[in-house]
């Protein structure tokens, strides 16, 4: 199978792609390695067989002379919710990569009836019912209050894909949300395969770690070089919880959906992530670094965080009924895989995330 990739020299990208690689399918790819560490991945992607292309997906002519493929994996983004409000990317760049982008790539699959799979995010589900869910602590870790009436789509197992998506989602989860609608429209226009896959938070070994994304990187490789480190919001305690998965466990479903049939729209939009049991708060994962690496002093600090939400887990219940899909690395596991490689890389935050 020919594959496509955009964003091969990100984390994500560059982990699906040496899975693919690894199962024998010809892999393409290309990034416009405007983000930090980046380009460490390019020659190590060439010399697995890989071609990397520098392009940008916001470039229209750039993406017609891409080489054909059977499967576009879309990759690329700029994954922080705090994008296009945080000084550091404009609203109008986050729309123009996040969404005019995914339009050029749909153009590209329409001309070469390409699949498309969009890796999509948890961040396109509503803000205001996650923000005023009834929570408790349990073991420093908030958890939903299942005593109480929680919002529809939501359990103590997580967000099913029918949870609100209505706004306010952040503008980064609109353009991700709007991205998901034109993939469909188009591939129900134009005749090919469309899935979404909507991904709990990815981490693993090589994530370009920062305090908005990447964030088990970035507390750990943090942690292990005794840089600041502060619990933001929800009184400071860092009981704000997320899930966690490794985008490799994604290839074995990616093979299965070059392969499917031609499915119900309700269908090709589906959660993956590693669910309730790899759910982990912001103190629990301190407990895990300081085990691993000994003490180490977070500030605890208030303030709150645009967009910020206590407790968000993709319940995969649908992936597993659905494609038989589970997560199969454990989260102890992934932070272990992510301290071995910040003890390899003692520079890895001032490359991937410079100040």
């Amino acid at each position: 199978m020919r594959i496509l990739i955009t964003g091969i020299c990100g984390f994500v990208g560059s982990t699906v792609a040496r899975s693919l690689l690894a199962a024998g399918h010809q892999v393409t790819g290309f990034d416009n390695f405007i983000r930090p560490g980046s380009e460490t991945n390019r020659e190590p992607l060439h010399k697995l067989g890989a071609k990397v292309i520098t392009a940008d997906l916001r470039n229209s002519p750039e993406m017609e002379a891409l080489p054909a493929a059977d499967f576009v994996i879309d990759a690329a983004a700029n994954p922080s919710v705090l994008a296009g409000v945080d000084g550091k990317t404009s609203s109008r760049e986050l729309v123009d990569h996040n969404l005019l982008g995914t339009i050029n790539l749909l153009e590209y699959c329409k001309t070469h009836r390409a699949g498309f799979i969009l890796l999509s995010t948890s961040r396109v589900y509503s803000i205001a019912p996650l923000a005023g869910l009834p929570v408790v602590v349990q073991s420093h870790a908030l958890v939903p209050d299942e005593s109480r009436s929680l919002p529809a789509g939501l359990s103590g197992a997580g967000l099913d894909e029918s949870f609100a998506t209505t706004a306010p989602i952040s503008l980064y989860g609109a353009t991700k949300l709007a991205s998901e609608a034109m993939a469909l429209e188009y591939g129900e226009t134009f005749g090919f395969p469309v899935f979404i896959n909507r991904c709990g938070v990815l981490a693993g070994a090589g994530q370009f770690g920062r305090a908005d994304q990447g964030i088990f990187a970035f507390w750990i490789n943090s942690w292990l070089r005794k840089r600041p480190l502060k619990y933001l919001g929800f009184g400071g305690h860092g009981h704000q919880v997320r899930d966690c998965l490794h985008p490799r466990d994604l290839t074995p479903l990616l093979e299965k959906q070059f392969a499917a049939p031609k499915l119900a729209v309700a269908d090709r939009i589906v959660n993956f992530s590693g669910g309730a049991a790899s759910a982990m708060s912001l103190r629990q994962l301190s407990d895990w670094c300081e085990h691993r690496f000994g003490p180490h002093t977070v500030v605890e600090d208030g303030t709150p965080r645009p967009f910020d939400i206590p407790w968000i887990v993709l319940n995969p219940a649908k992936a597993g009924k659905l494609w038989n899909w589970r997560p199969t690395t454990p989260v102890v596991s992934v932070l272990e895989e992510i301290a071995r490689h910040a003890e390899q890389h003692p520079h890895w935050l001032e490359l991937s995330s410079p100040r």
